[in-house]
């Protein structure tokens, strides 16, 4: 059974027909092809296919297409705006906290709601917002060195 949904992505609005059984991950990968939303485990165990839905972070491979009808989506690619990196972006190329690059997209959403919470979160509070993100690559050094660096540039442009 297919289903309408209208709902904005990245600042844009969008009405599609989805199948009730496919995923946010799907629609925006497939139809949208917004493919920053990677395709990890499928089991909301890894983070890679992390979006800010409403302003807070989901695993889109858990949320059914149907369920964001009148929701605003934030992709990684939804960071960057007017062709300017987020700061945050920009601390992780800083830092080389990219390495693959896989869960970066996952990561970054989830530091960026972080740091939308809290404009000076500590190590822990870093780690503790990471904690569904799964990266084999590195031991989260530089990644939460960058998040400092980015909650630091951040502070530093805000009045």
């Amino acid at each position: 059974m297919n289903h309408t949904i209208h709902f904005t992505v990245n600042g844009e609005p969008f009405t599609l027909s989805v199948a009730s059984h496919h995923t946010l991950l799907q629609v925006l990968r497939e139809q949208l092809v917004l493919t920053g939303v990677k395709n990890g485990c499928e089991a909301g165990e890894c983070g890679a296919c992390t979006v800010l839905m409403n302003g807070e972070p989901v695993n889109s491979c858990l949320v059914l297409a149907p369920e964001a009808d009148g929701a605003t989506i934030v992709t990684v690619e939804g960071l960057a705006h007017d062709s300017q990196l987020d700061p945050l972006q920009e601390a992780f190329v800083a830092a080389g906290a990219t390495q693959c690059g896989f869960c970066t997209p996952g990561i970054l959403i989830n530091s960026r709601a972080l740091l939308d919470r809290n404009p000076d979160p500590t190590d822990a509070e870093i780690r503790a917002a990471l904690v569904g993100n799964l990266c084999r690559c590195t031991g989260y050094i530089r990644i939460i060195d960058a998040v400092k660096a980015a909650a630091h540039a951040q502070r530093e442009v805000q009045p």
